[in-house]
């Protein structure tokens, strides 16, 4: 399949798409150094103040730590200081259900005694509590944690966002028939447009309009989600589309999607190529690989590049405690609001290439035999 297609883009809508979501997100340029800071900042108080004596004996603040609980998923949604959002904690035991609440951890401080079990938060993961007190890993091996964590939280959030901003828009339509779009409309109508023209159709072909609705769901859940995790303050933060759980299921989905709807072409390519027969034990293996292989790199891409992003910016902040000075400071914010400015056309971009990856796999499902 010819894919030169693909990046001829209408440059008016691509100056549109990016001069909105642009000019949603340049507030929180500087308020997300200042309270990435402070996050940071927070951290390295809580060791120094867990172990005050040790500190003086030449405790080294510890960035990987810090980066790694923050790109992390949490039964807790940090809010400001010491103050948090508890989760709804809902565990699958050898005895039933078990629903409770993550503040009775109190950040991991205190164990809770449960109905069941009694649990205790060790490094965010819940285990089972023995009689003496001691972890029981043959016993936490047959709890299934089905709980509400910030990514699982985060990403409600975003789906409310989603079905707010589009139900509005529906409703516009349907009482402004034939109407210039007004409002919210114009704010999305572009980008709309723009997945339609510019990555269904070139990709799929003329039958495009049954694939649009997964193709803008797609679109949008990815990008909100990545706006969101630029945004350091309740309710942004969470690295949802950084977690591979997720982009696992994303890409599971477009795998199902596209072979469900692969025609008869496209499945004799695979397992019918046009080789000589004895290549056949060679070209079949490979072409069933690629069948997976397709999806499993929608997943690492995403997943990669996002997580890639929040560890660059933490890890410039952490610059600043590395050093102990507040000289390096301005430097370290400096390349923070730049790399900010970056993770606002990455967001974008995750967003366009996971969506155009999938039309294009879906294309060469559906493309016909000439």
């Amino acid at each position: 399949m010819d894919c030169s297609h693909v990046f001829e883009f209408k440059f008016k809508r691509l100056i549109v798409v990016f001069t909105l979501f642009s000019a949603f997100f340049l507030f929180s340029l500087a308020a997300t150094a200042q309270v990435d800071s402070a996050v940071v900042a927070h951290d390295s108080v809580a060791v120094a103040e867990g172990h005050g004596a040790a500190k003086h004996e030449g405790e080294k603040f510890e960035p990987t730590k810090v980066i790694m609980e923050h790109i992390a998923d949490s039964h807790n949604w940090h809010l400001w200081g010491h103050t948090s959002l508890p989760l709804p904690v809902i565990l699958y035991t050898d005895g039933g259900l078990e629903f409770f609440s993550s503040g009775h951890f109190h950040h991991g401080e205190h164990d809770y005694t449960g109905s069941k079990h009694t649990y205790r938060l060790v490094e965010d993961k819940i285990k089972v509590v023995g009689a003496d007190g001691q972890v029981d890993e043959l016993a936490s091996k047959n709890v299934l944690d089905f709980s509400i964590t910030k990514n699982v939280a985060a990403m409600f959030v975003a789906i409310f966002l989603i079905l707010v901003v589009f139900i509005s828009v529906a409703n516009a339509y349907k009482k402004r028939v034939g109407k210039a779009p007004k409002g919210l409309q114009s704010l999305v109508e572009p980008i709309i447009v723009f997945v339609r023209d510019d990555i269904a159709i070139p990709n799929i072909g003329h039958k495009y309009a049954k694939f649009m609705p997964y193709l803008l769901t797609v679109f949008f859940f990815i990008w909100f989600n990545n706006l969101l995790g630029l945004i350091p303050i309740f309710p942004g933060g969470a690295n949802v589309t950084g977690n591979i759980a997720l982009t696992f299921v994303m890409a599971l989905g477009t795998l199902i999607i596209v072979n469900i709807n692969g025609n008869k072409y496209y499945w004799k390519h695979i397992l019918k190529p046009d080789v000589p027969w004895w290549l056949y034990p060679i070209m079949i293996p490979v072409e069933l690989i690629g069948i997976i292989s397709k999806p499993f790199a929608l997943m690492i891409r995403l997943f990669a590049n996002i997580t890639a992003g929040h560890i660059i910016v933490l890890s410039l902040i952490s610059l600043i405690f590395i050093f102990e000075t507040l000289a390096i400071a301005p430097v370290s914010v400096a390349f923070v609001i730049f790399m900010d400015v970056l993770e606002l056309l990455v967001a974008f971009l995750q967003a366009f290439i996971f969506t155009l990856l999938t039309a294009l796999f879906i294309g060469m499902a559906v493309e016909e035999h000439h």
